[in-house]
């Protein structure tokens, strides 16, 4: 991979059975990611604490159930506290929360055996930023991740930016939740758009998330751009065929790489939460891997890298794209329905072999040594449980071999509107990743800067409350 060069990546995990296993994932994620030389990889909206999709919480027009009320608070135990407050119209703490100068009031408590004193220091939050701070310094990937963050007496649907060195710099708050989302998520603050800025490899990056809806509001778009963004994320849960499109126009739109991250999940998802990443199910797997001489599945789609632990049980639909952004689906089976691929002697277990792109964005990826495992720190101070709920399938209306409530898509997209990555389907255990060059994003502007000459911000003015515009540098 050349200096130029940085590796973004993301996947379609689904939320685990309790929060400290979705951690757990997110830990095994990013031992992965790192393996395979991923530098930033992004995880979908609302991935930690869950995405309540097919309940109403018991409520229609001027009733709600007491049963609904029930299943809030068994949604509102399930969200993370991140040690925020609700701040003004949904702020937060902002720069104050980043650098850990919120006010940490001493709590009285009853001296328990083993109590130092009668007074318990409230670190604010329940463990869950010190413990995603850890698997991003201890991996070296710059995490993204979606999460339900509760803070007062409201649940915000959040992205939080992670990075090695620094640990937590930033994050968003949903400003806008879609339809029924807006019973249980509160309104974020536009200030939380700021975008946020790393070095990678003497490369900047200048990145900012827009969750899920939020990308079909033109404002909220515009607002990103207009800080100079070159990585652009959309964690979503939105799986339908007119989402890569969308994210193809914010592309060229924006003149700037785009990632998408959405969860598959199964429908018999009870069951394969029980097979959770990094758990005895994938060591057994991984053991019978190697009495076998078998390795892990590679996507075959020209345009993807992926990498996965697992051979499906399903048909997985593949696809490349033509010149002109037609999607072309491809026979990815043997008459058995099963993928054949040729193992890749030496690979080990976490660097799995993938496919080569042969286009000026992608390339290769080269098999590394795999990351040890560090321990896991103490599971975070709420009480471990993911909301649960029943299920609505609106993301597919096809029947596949084995059935989704949502089929997943994530895919990663140039400043040209070209599919690098993706569109990942029907795979909850892989992960995809392009080698992109961010010069790519200024020559792009060549002919199109939408936030400056494109812009005639000579007659059309945006001002957004509580967030300063001002473009982040290049260097």
């Amino acid at each position: 991979m050349a200096p130029s060069k940085i590796r973004i990546a993301t996947a379609s995990p689904s939320t685990q059975s309790t929060t400290p296993e979705t951690l757990s994932q997110i830990s095994h994620l990013a031992r992965r990611a790192a393996s395979n030389h991923v530098d930033i990889l992004l995880l979908p909206e609302a991935y930690i604490g869950g995405y309540p999709r097919g309940t109403n919480f018991g409520c229609v027009m001027g009733s709600r159930s007491a049963e609904g009320r029930d299943e809030y608070l068994r949604y509102f135990q399930a969200a993370v506290d991140l040690g925020d407050i609700v701040g003004e119209g949904g702020a937060g703490g902002l720069e104050k929360w980043v650098r850990r100068e919120l006010v940490g009031d001493e709590i009285q408590g009853r001296v328990q055996e083993g109590d130092k004193g009668d007074k318990v220091k409230n670190k604010r939050g329940d463990g869950t930023r010190e413990e995603l701070e850890r698997i991003a310094r201890e991996t070296g990937v710059f995490l993204v991740t979606g999460c339900i963050e509760k803070a007062g007496g409201s649940l915000y649907c959040s992205a939080v930016y992670l990075c090695p060195k620094m640990g937590m710099i930033g994050k968003r708050r949903k400003v806008m939740p879609t339809a029924i989302e807006r019973l249980v998520w509160a309104q974020g603050s536009p200030a939380t758009l700021r975008a946020v800025s790393t070095v990678i490899r003497g490369v900047r990056v200048n990145l900012a998330a827009a969750i899920c809806w939020e990308n079909y509001m033109p404002m909220l778009r515009q607002s990103l751009y207009s800080q100079n963004i070159n990585l652009y994320l959309a964690p979503t849960a939105d799986g339908r065929d007119t989402w890569l499109p969308l994210m193809k126009t914010v592309a060229i739109e924006g003149r700037c790489f785009v990632v998408s991250s959405n969860m598959c999940v199964r429908k018999d998802g009870d069951k394969q939460q029980a097979k959770t990443n990094g758990g005895p199910a994938l060591a057994q797997q991984q053991e019978q891997q190697q009495q076998t001489g078998t390795s892990a599945i590679a996507d075959p789609s020209p345009y993807s890298h992926n990498d996965s632990h697992s051979r499906p049980k399903h048909i997985r639909r593949q696809s490349i794209f033509d010149e002109d952004g037609n999607e072309i689906v491809l026979p990815c089976c043997n008459e058995q329905g099963v993928v054949e691929v040729e193992a890749e002697a030496g690979v080990d277990d976490e660097a799995v072999s993938t496919t080569t792109a042969k286009t000026s964005l992608s390339s290769a990826a080269t098999p590394a040594a795999s990351v040890p495992a560090p321990a896991l720190a103490p599971k975070p101070e709420n009480n471990g449980k993911t909301f649960k709920s029943p299920v609505i399938d609106r993301s597919t209306g096809a029947k596949t071999a084995e059935e989704f409530v949502s089929r997943g898509g994530s895919a990663i997209v140039s400043p040209f509107g070209d599919v690098l990555a993706g569109p990942q389907w029907e795979d909850d255990e892989g992960i995809i990743w392009a080698d992109v060059d961010f010069e790519d994003c200024i020559r792009g502007r060549l002919d199109l800067d939408t936030a400056g000459s494109y812009s005639r911000n000579d007659s059309f003015k945006l001002t957004v409350e509580g967030l300063d515009l001002s473009p982040l540098p290049y260097q």
